[in-house]
C-alpha cells in the first residue's frame, strides 16, 4: 500500500505531504486545489510512470513540474511492497533531462494498481505482466511500463506498439463483456456479481441479451435490463451506468488478467490491491453516491476472494459520499483530508473523523465550509433577516434594511416550509407588538 507522499515545489503549494491510511482515504476540497493532481502523484509512486506519457490521448495524467523552476523540486514516497516490506524514496527534478530522478535497477512492487480518471478512461499497473524481467542478476524494463486507457478505449480496447508492431492488449468492454456473456463462464459471473454490487438496492440492472444495431452492424452490444426495459444497449445507458459499467469491466478484466499472467509465468498472485478514484461522485444520482464507497470496499474484496488486501484513495466533492461512510469508517484503517486555503497558501489537513448524522450537516461542516445549505441569494437574505433581528441591520445591503424588504426577499428565495420562518414571524411580531 502507498504509507505517504511529500511534495516540495510541486503542485499548489510549497510543501504537502499526505499520510495514508491501510483501507479508505478520501480527499475533499475545492476545485483547483491539487486533488487531482495528488492522485496522479501517487500513481507517479507507485509505478513510476506518468499516465500521459503512456498514452497521448489522454486528457489528465501529465508529468508534474516545479513550481518554480529556480528552486529544487522534490518527490518523497513511503509503500509498503506487495511482499511486505516498506520502502521509502526521494527523486528530484532534473531542469536538464526534463524528467525525474529514477531508482537505479527494478522499482519496488506495490501490487496491483488501477486509476480511475474522473474522464472516464483508466490506467493499470499489473506487477506480472508490467513488472521488469530478470535475466540472470540483470534487471531488464522489456515489458510494458502500464496499461493507459483513454475513455474511448475502455469502450473499444487497446492497442499498443510492441516490437514494432500493434498489439490489441485489452479488447474492450464491448468486444470482451459480449464474449464473456456467450462463454457463461467465470468472467461473465464476475461481471454480473460487480455490477450488482456497484448499482443502487431497489433500482438493480442486470445483464440483458446481446444486441445489434443495425443490420450493418455486426458488433454484439451488451444490454441491461432495467425497471422500464428488458434490453438497454449499454450504448445508450446514461452516463452514470456507462461509468459504472467501465469501472466494473477494468476491475473485472485488470483482476482476471493478472491472476491469469500470474500463472504464465508462475509467479504468486498479488497480495495488494490499490484503486486510486478521482471524482469518485462523477455523473452520479445522489442515490448512487451515498452507496459507491460502501460498495467499492466490498467489491475489491470480494474479486480478490479476500485474498488481497485493498486500500482506495479516492477524491470526492460529495457530502453525500461522506454521509454514506459513517457506518463503514475505521479510524484505525481509514482516514479523511481536506485541501484549503489559508494566508494564501494551499493547505492539506487530516481531518478528525467526526459523524455529521446527514450530508446536510456535511455541506456546513468544516469540510465543505457553506454557511448554509440554501442558495447564494437565500443564505444573503438569511443574513439580513438575522443582522436586523439583532439590531444590526446598518451593515445590511440598503435595499435590506427595513423589515418590510427583507420579509419581500425571503418570500422570493425561501419555500415556504423553510425552517426559517418560524424564527423570522415570530421576531417580526414581537417587534411589532413593541415586545
Amino acid at each position: 500500500m502507498l504509507e505517504r507522499l511529500e511534495l516540495e515545489n510541486v503542485g499548489p503549494a510549497p510543501e504537502m505531504a499526505l499520510d495514508l491510511q491501510r483501507r479508505l482515504n478520501l480527499i475533499t476540497g475545492d476545485n483547483g486545489l491539487g486533488k487531482s493532481f495528488l492522485l496522479d502523484v501517487a500513481w507517479w509512486a507507485l509505478t513510476r510512470k506518468w499516465p500521459r506519457d503512456l498514452n497521448p490521448r489522454l486528457t489528465s495524467g501529465y508529468p508534474a513540474r516545479p513550481t518554480d523552476v529556480a528552486r529544487p523540486a522534490k518527490l518523497r514516497f513511503a509503500l509498503t511492497t506487495d511482499a511486505g516490506n516498506s520502502r521509502s524514496f526521494e527523486s528530484t527534478y532534473s531542469a536538464r533531462d526534463q524528467g525525474w530522478t529514477g531508482q537505479p535497477g527494478r522499482p519496488w512492487s506495490p501490487g496491483l494498481v488501477i486509476h480511475a480518471h474522473a474522464d472516464g478512461g483508466f490506467s493499470v499497473w499489473d506487477p506480472a505482466r508490467n513488472y521488469w524481467r530478470r535475466r540472470g542478476n540483470i534487471d531488464v524494463q522489456d515489458r510494458l511500463p502500464g496499461y493507459v486507457f483513454s475513455p474511448e478505449e475502455v469502450w473499444s480496447g487497446l492497442e499498443v506498439s510492441i516490437e514494432g508492431k500493434s498489439i490489441k492488449v485489452c479488447k474492450g468492454v464491448l468486444d470482451d463483456w459480449s464474449s464473456w456473456i456467450r462463454e457463461n463462464g467465470e468472467s461473465a459471473r464476475r461481471m454480473a456479481e460487480v455490477v450488482g454490487a456497484l448499482t443502487v438496492r431497489g433500482e438493480p440492472w442486470e445483464v440483458g441479451p446481446l444486441l445489434r444495431l443495425s443490420v450493418d452492424d455486426a458488433q454484439d452490444i451488451p444490454s441491461i435490463r432495467t425497471e422500464y426495459s428488458d434490453a438497454v444497449p449499454i450504448v445508450h445507458a446514461s452516463s452514470a451506468v456507462r461509468r459504472i459499467a467501465g469501472l466494473a469491466y477494468m476491475l473485472v478484466w485488470a483482476w482476471s488478467e493478472h491472476v491469469r499472467a500470474a500463472g504464465q509465468i508462475g509467479v504468486r498472485v498479488a497480495g495488494q490491491v490499490i484503486l486510486l478514484f478521482d471524482e469518485i461522485d462523477a455523473h452520479l444520482h445522489p442515490r448512487w453516491q451515498r452507496t459507491i464507497v460502501p460498495a467499492l470496499l466490498r467489491v475489491m474484496d470480494r474479486l480478490t476472494n479476500g485474498g488481497a488486501g485493498a486500500q482506495l484513495i479516492a477524491a470526492t466533492h460529495s457530502p453525500l459520499v461522506l454521509a454514506s461512510v459513517e457506518p463503514h469508517f475505521d479510524q484505525d484503517r481509514d482516514r479523511l483530508f481536506h485541501l484549503d486555503i489559508r494566508d494564501g497558501r494551499v493547505q492539506l489537513d487530516i481531518v478528525p473523523w467526526a459523524a455529521q448524522g446527514d450530508a446536510l450537516n456535511w455541506l456546513v461542516s468544516d469540510v465543505f465550509g457553506l454557511r448554509q445549505a440554501r442558495s447564494v441569494e437565500a443564505e444573503c437574505a438569511i443574513e439580513a433577516a438575522q443582522a436586523f433581528m439583532r439590531g444590526d441591520a446598518q451593515r445590511n445591503p440598503e435595499d435590506l434594511r427595513e423589515a418590510q424588504a427583507i420579509h419581500e426577499e425571503l418570500q422570493r428565495v425561501l419555500a415556504g416550509h423553510d425552517p426559517f420562518w418560524p424564527r423570522w414571524v415570530v421576531s417580526t411580531e414581537r417587534q411589532s407588538s413593541g415586545e
